[in-house]
């Protein structure tokens, strides 16, 4: 069996743009605004060595 390609679709394309007349595609006249709301959150994880910590704590002002 094979397919007729004059059924379907296409008859309907062709009478509708025979109908439709000229079609006119033109850039808009202001610029395309794109409004993109992100988060973004880092987290910062840090393990201090048990000498590192006791001598941070013994001098507080050292940062």
């Amino acid at each position: 069996m094979t397919a007729n390609r004059t059924t379907g679709l296409w008859p309907g394309l062709g009478a509708m743009l025979a109908t439709a007349g000229c079609i006119n595609v033109s850039a808009p006249d202001k610029p395309i605004v794109i409004n993109l709301n992100i988060n973004i959150t880092q987290e910062v994880v840090y393990r201090l060595d048990g000498e590192a910590k006791s001598l941070i704590q013994q001098n507080p002002g050292i940062f």
